[in-house]
């Protein structure tokens, strides 16, 4: 099936839910984002930020980008001035830099902070104790260009839907507690981004609402677009 197609499809299979489809681009040339967005598709997730500012350059400017991989404190000054979203905060020191460059920039990014779900070393995130610890500080309390809106996690690769579905119910719990203890009043904190090609469906069960997906919109994975 065509991008189009794709797209179309998946909408149809989440249907009226609240959940917000990520189109994930990276390694994917302008041509395939092209047809995406001529489908309707606006929110896009790309991994690596020299891909990212390259793709913002080249396309529309009310495409939404969302940094959904690691992010390193000196890169952040490349996508602050455009980035709609960051997902994977996963440090006291990285928030405070993604605050410093939003100031510059006259910006509130808004951002998701990283859980640790996943059985693997591999995997970035704090656990929730971390993220317990950076909300009450002191340091995070002076932070006023960043604003959380939810948490992301990504479950260990497996095909074991038992296990995935115990790894993304956890990270549903710790949305719960997050929201119930510092975010109560705060309609901005909203979102779990957790759901990718394999297992989005299962994601949406457990309370998603954001997937990020690649495969099951562009196809098989591509060489990188020059």
């Amino acid at each position: 099936m065509s991008i189009a197609a794709n797209i179309s499809a998946i909408k149809k299979e989440i249907g009226n839910s609240n959940v917000k489809l990520i189109a994930v681009s990276k390694t994917k040339p302008i041509e395939s984002i092209t047809e995406a967005y001529e489908a309707g598709q606006r929110l896009f997730g790309e991994n690596m930020v020299q891909e990212l500012v390259e793709k913002y350059e080249k396309l529309p400017k009310d495409i939404e980008w969302h940094l959904i991989g690691h992010l390193q404190t000196n890169k952040v000054k490349y996508i602050a001035p455009f980035i709609s979203m960051i997902h994977s905060v996963d440090s006291l020191k990285l928030l405070q830099e993604i605050n410093k460059q939003a100031l510059k920039n006259n910006r509130v990014i808004d951002c998701l902070l990283q859980l640790e779900i996943a059985d693997e070393e591999t995997k970035f995130g704090m656990d929730l104790a971390e993220a317990i610890e950076l909300l009450r500080s002191d340091e995070f309390q002076e932070l006023k260009n960043v604003r959380i809106c939810g948490v992301m996690g990504i479950a260990t690769l497996t095909d074991n839907p038992k296990m995935t579905a115990e790894e993304f119910y956890e990270l549903s719990t710790f949305y719960k507690g997050l929201k119930d203890t510092f975010f109560r009043k705060d309609p901005a904190f909203k979102e779990i981004s957790m759901g990718m090609s394999s297992d989005y469906l299962l994601a949406i069960e457990k309370g998603s609402t954001m997937i990020r997906l690649g495969s099951t919109i562009f196809g098989g994975r591509q060489a990188k677009a020059k």
